[in-house]
């Protein structure tokens, strides 16, 4: 044991062959998150065109480290080297010192050769005291309770009267075997609020990649009418609802509410302990709906080592110079928004 430890940290990139040892490895690991698992280097190289660098560090034949990378290149959003686009959290996954600083030393290597304008780790807790970091993102996550009635107390009172009273509209939340329902009341929903879709055949692919650790959960009126939905991941004891969506009709009937509160059941049959409402933006509605029902933000550390630019990049809604293009984009027939969508969301991760 005494010679293992001693082995020096060798950092290499990952070889197809590898990725049932490099999985093992993210969910045994305390700081490994879903979006630390090799299938979202296919996801991104083959369905959004971007080259990535998987790096993992070994002491002799043990893995100690891994640090997914994806690089982007945009001539509307900058050149970037991050870990990892279309996630919402990533950098290095290591309780191991000397491999947290042999990932990250090789991804600064890879940064200055690529000419990138700045290297992104979308952390957890910070680890960089000294990088400019993005304050913009907070999570919620929260630790179910035991059962489904102790769950529904636990809610807030009007949040609670809201759950309610999307049961008592009879509402129906079933699980789909493919996207079609998710992507029709998603697409709408982010046309709506000015922001390009992600490809239907991006989430088909999640479900394939991700099988039984990816589920899409449907709200619809007693006769079968879709409102609202929603694709979660599965990972260790968690549940992640990820990307959503509803229709101007689910307002009035209290279908997002039923939905997560489906969705809390849903957890608790599969043996999950702890609830991730996910990423949102600091003052936003998404944040406010996620207060009112008891969770409490959590800041993210997005961390930046910057290059070739003096600032951090913002390319997100809450930047004013993209009021304009949100008014236009919500204008689009939805056809048309669907289809122009993917090439440019790509660009952004």
């Amino acid at each position: 044991m005494r010679d293992a430890v001693m082995q020096p940290v060798v950092v290499r990139r990952l070889e197809l062959a590898e990725r049932a040892r490099w999985d093992a490895f993210v969910r045994a690991c305390p700081s490994a998150t879903f979006f630390h698992l090799s299938a979202w280097q296919g996801l991104i190289e083959n369905h959004q065109g971007h080259d990535t660098y998987f790096l993992l560090a070994e002491r002799g034949s043990e893995i100690v480290g891994v640090l997914p990378l994806a690089e982007v290149r945009s001539r509307l959003f900058g050149h970037s080297l991050s870990s990892l686009p279309f996630c919402v959290y990533g950098g290095v996954a290591s309780e191991d010192a000397e491999a947290i600083a042999a990932l990250e030393m090789e991804a600064e290597r890879i940064a200055q050769r690529l000419g990138v304008g700045h290297l992104e780790y979308r952390n957890v807790a910070p680890r960089h005291s000294d990088w400019p970091s993005q304050d913009l993102y907070v999570t919620f996550r929260k630790t179910l309770a035991a059962d489904d009635e102790a769950n529904m107390a636990a809610i807030p009172r009007k949040q609670r009267a809201m759950v309610r009273k999307g049961i008592k509209n009879g509402l129906i939340a079933s699980r789909d075997a493919d996207v079609n329902r998710f992507f029709s009341v998603y697409a709408d929903n982010v046309r709506r609020h000015g922001t390009p879709a992600m490809s239907r055949r991006w989430f088909a692919a999640l479900m394939d990649a991700f099988a039984n650790d990816c589920e899409v959960m449907t709200v619809t009126t007693a006769d079968g009418a879709p409102l609202s939905s929603v694709l979660s991941f599965f990972f260790r004891d968690e549940i992640l609802p990820y990307y959503a969506g509803d229709l101007p009709a689910a307002r009035d009937l209290a279908a997002n509410d039923f939905k997560y509160w489906s969705l809390m059941c849903r957890a608790l049959e599969r043996d999950c302990k702890v609830f991730d409402y996910g990423r949102s933006k600091v003052g936003t509605g998404p944040y406010a709906f996620k207060k009112n029902w008891g969770f409490e933000p959590t800041p993210l550390a997005y961390e930046y080592r910057l290059f070739k630019r003096d600032s951090i990049p913002q390319n997100n809604p809450m930047n004013p110079k993209y009021r304009a293009f949100i008014a236009l984009w919500q204008r689009l027939p939805l056809a048309v928004a669907n289809r122009l969508g993917p090439m440019i969301v790509r660009n952004l991760g």
